[in-house]
């Protein structure tokens, strides 16, 4: 294990580089940093705060800046990144509590806290505050699972997507075109024949599945 574990290496390096940077020490805790960026792939800057048993599994890409705040006992998958928006100033990193799991390819970008517990999906971009106990996923990252709980989003607003908007406005504009036309239930009658076309071959299938099944059709 500590021979074969970079991720090991990247966190014991940091522990002196971070004593370094605390000393005002600051090229050396570069200097470093940057030797341990070249061994191991883990970039992590002297001044960010790591607490006890993190656990960083493959390593390679891991990016976590200046002002973060990394709990004990987080794990942390390959190309994870622990950075900023490039819209701050001072505490512009994320905060990541105790417990945390980080699935590979993820993004935890600002001064946003990742509360205990909680677990970001691979490939997730993560822009606002997580809750303890959440999982949550996508881009950008909404909450799926919270204290053992499904999350079901009934607002399209709540998913946070760029195309929220656009499917919002075009359900308004659909609901008003009905309103207009008087219509209230849309029409299913002309979909009847094909309904009953449909429910028929799904008979016909199913005498054919016993058929072929009792040997008869060989």
């Amino acid at each position: 294990m500590l021979l074969c574990y970079p991720g090991l290496w990247a966190v014991w390096l940091h522990r002196i580089a971070h004593v370094l940077w605390g000393w005002k020490l600051y090229l050396p805790a570069r200097v470093l940093s940057q030797v341990g960026r070249f061994y191991t792939g883990v970039d992590i800057h002297p001044g960010a705060l790591l607490g006890r048993r993190l656990f960083i599994d493959h390593a390679t890409g891991v990016v976590i800046g200046e002002t973060a705040i990394v709990g004990s006992d987080v794990t942390m998958y390959q190309g994870v990144t622990l950075g900023g928006t490039g819209k701050g100033h001072g505490k512009r990193h994320p905060t990541v509590c105790d417990g945390v799991f980080i699935g590979n390819n993820a993004n935890v970008l600002g001064n946003i806290t990742v509360g205990e517990n909680s677990r970001v999906g691979a490939g997730s971009v993560v822009l606002s505050d997580v809750p303890p106990n959440s999982t949550v996923v996508g881009v950008p990252a909404h909450i799926i699972y919270r204290n053992g709980h499904r999350v079901l989003i009934t607002d399209p607003h709540d998913v946070k997507d760029p195309l929220s908007d656009a499917l919002i406005a075009l359900a308004a504009r659909v609901d008003a075109l009905e309103a207009g036309s008087g219509a209230e239930e849309p029409c299913v009658e002309p979909f009847a024949a094909e309904e009953a076309d449909r429910e028929a071959y799904r008979v016909e299938l199913e005498r054919l599945r016993v058929y072929v099944s009792m040997g008869e059709g060989i």
